[in-house]
Formats: structure tokens, C-alpha cells, sequence
């Protein structure tokens, strides 16, 4: 089975009523871009109706309305949707156990399934950019110096920006280590590593490539 590139996967971003499907909270805007070999090819960007009405401090923090969602198609609809966008894709998310727990719990909901794997953004730039003041998103997108695509908490503007961030990241990966081909699932590998590990597993990537170079010579 042919292995998943880094650079070639879908990356996501929920906005939502509150942190957790468990308690009743629901998906109110989902935002993706795909990515083949490192540029943005598409894009997915829906507003959803949980069903009820958003408390006013989510209005605030995320810019997204009561009276936008009233007139949005459910959130089963949308995610059905979805699933034909991100199907057949590794997935990319910033915290991505928050974004899972939304994905799994809004397709179950949508009689919708998803097969691929996941790997956190978040978890991964603590390992790769160990100097950075912290690892939330808006203060990566400074520290890398990627571009400012839109409004932060916006799904799709996020799901945009921890794009570039990933990118920046498996940048650093070629260049700092002269990796020249960086698969997903060593990313997933580097992110549930002890970050004092880090360097040690990135070098040994370096080694099993110069290896691999000598056989080919």
C-alpha cells in the first residue's frame, strides 16, 4: 500500500456550541482545505443549524450568529456532505482530539463512517517548534511566519492556517534534517513522541534516507 505524503492530506477545523458531543454541544460551522504535494487544491466551508440556539459568548468568540444559522441546513446534511470531501484522506486538525470527538460524533449522526487516520498539529509543533513562545495557532502563524488568511475561530480561515503551519513545519523537517520526502505517519510518530526525543527520531529519518541512498548507488 502506497504510503500517505505529509504534505497531502485534508486539513479541518470545527467551530461548535461548546467542547463536547458527549454533553449535547453540536457543530455550528465546519471549514477544510485539501492539500496535494503541499498547495491548497480545494476548499469546503458550510455553516450548520444544530437545532437550537447558541449561547451569546460563542456568538462573540467565533463572529457566527444565531440569526445566521437560522436559515443553514442541519448539521446531518452538511456532514453528509462532508464525508464525500474528507473520504479517501488522512486528516490534519490544531488540537485535534477536539475536531475528532466533532467528526466521529457529527457523522455518526449524519449514518456517515470515516476510515482514515488523524495526526494533531498542536502536538506536532511542540515537537518541531520547541522555541516558540506557545503552540496555540495565532501565535504559530506569527512564529512561522505564515500568512494571516481571515478571522481566527472562523473554520475555514483556521483550517487554512494550520495548513500553512503544517506546511511550515514539514518544511523544517527537509531543510533542518535533510528529509527530502516526509511521510504522514512519520508525522503522527513525531507527535506522540517526548518532544526531548524529537531531535533523535527527526535524525534518524536523515539516516534511514542516507541509507536508503547508498543501496540506490
Amino acid at each position: 500500500m502506497q504510503k500517505t505524503l505529509a504534505d497531502s492530506v485534508i486539513v479541518l477545523d470545527f467551530e461548535t456550541t461548546g467542547l463536547s458531543p458527549q454533553y449535547g454541544d453540536r457543530a455550528i460551522e465546519i471549514g477544510a482545505v485539501r492539500l496535494e504535494q503541499g498547495r491548497i487544491v480545494d476548499r469546503f466551508q458550510k455553516l450548520m443549524n444544530p437545532g437550537f440556539r447558541i449561547s451569546r459568548f460563542i456568538e462573540e468568540y467565533t463572529g457566527i450568529t444565531n440569526e445566521m444559522l437560522r436559515r443553514e441546513p442541519p448539521c446531518e446534511e452538511v456532514m453528509a456532505e462532508f464525508a464525500g470531501f474528507i473520504e479517501g484522506h488522512h486528516y490534519v486538525a490544531h488540537n485535534a482530539s477536539f475536531d475528532r470527538r466533532f467528526l466521529e460524533a457529527e457523522l455518526k449522526r449524519a449514518k456517515r463512517t470515516y476510515t482514515g487516520e488523524c495526526c494533531c498539529s498542536l502536538l506536532v509543533s511542540r515537537r518541531i517548534y520547541q522555541d516558540a513562545p506557545n503552540h496555540r495557532l495565532q501565535t504559530l502563524v506569527a512564529h512561522a511566519g505564515v500568512a494571516r488568511t481571515g478571522s481566527f475561530h472562523r473554520a475555514l480561515a483556521d483550517a487554512e492556517m494550520t495548513a500553512y503551519v503544517w506546511q511550515s513545519m514539514i518544511e523544517r523537517v527537509r531543510s533542518q534534517y535533510g528529509v527530502p520526502v516526509v511521510f504522514f505517519d512519520q508525522m503522527r510518530e513525531l507527535s506522540k513522541l517526548s518532544k526531548l526525543y524529537a531531535h533523535r527520531y527527526l535524525s534518524s529519518l536523515a539516516e534511514s534516507h542516507e541509507r536508503g541512498q547508498e543501496r540506490q548507488d
